[in-house]
């Protein structure tokens, strides 16, 4: 093979490698939230579908897999909130997005004990996600601020704290409801409080 036809050649192993890491991603995730950290990488290789050399070439150890699977998740919930400013108005753009960031709890309490066991502690993985999900947050809430769609007085991390602390305090088969009914309660107080001005 000449380099103008290696040059020309399909990158299909490209394609496959990253649809095999987001497949482990996906596995290792699900498999955290059932198990915590006593599932073996053996058994996350095998369920989404590859070989455990697979696994080791796109995460080296155990802690470089369960850091990678939350940084995926606050990765994807970052980029909703860019997605959903271009798509959505702005405050059903907010709400949309925390509505995700919900999910985004879940998968954090299922992970739990997986994330404890990291090596190196999460200080490092936990500063970094938070400076994305506050960007995130400050960007949804800022434009419905300027679209006269809500009035904060308040961080924005606020509306946030709060949605966490239901599902720290609940803790129950029902926090998801929960939580959602909240963001409800606080995008119409905030709308309401604009409002009455």
């Amino acid at each position: 093979m000449t380099k103008k036809d290696e040059l020309l050649a399909p990158r299909k192993p490209r394609a496959d490698a990253e649809r095999n890491r987001l497949r482990l991603l996906d596995t290792a995730k699900a498999a955290f939230a059932k198990k915590g950290s006593d599932v073996s990488l053996e058994e996350i290789a095998q369920s989404a579908g590859v070989g455990i050399g697979t696994l080791y070439r796109h995460f080296p150890n155990r802690d470089a897999l369960i850091a990678a699977v939350y940084r995926n998740e606050t990765e994807q919930l970052a980029r909703a909130a860019k997605q959903l400013a271009e798509t959505h108005p702005p405050v059903e753009a907010l709400r949309e997005w925390m509505f995700l960031f919900i999910d985004y709890i879940a998968t954090k309490h299922g992970m739990y004990a997986a994330l404890n066991s990291l090596t190196d502690g999460t200080s490092d993985l936990y500063a970094k996600s938070g400076k994305q999900i506050s960007d995130a947050i400050e960007l949804l809430t800022a434009r419905a601020v300027a679209n006269h769609d809500i009035r904060l007085e308040i961080d924005p991390l606020d509306l946030l704290r709060a949605v966490a602390g239901v599902a720290n305090v609940s803790a129950g088969p029902h926090w998801k409801v929960a939580a959602t009914r909240l963001v409800d309660i606080m995008i119409a107080g905030l709308s309401k409080d604009s409002k009455a001005e």
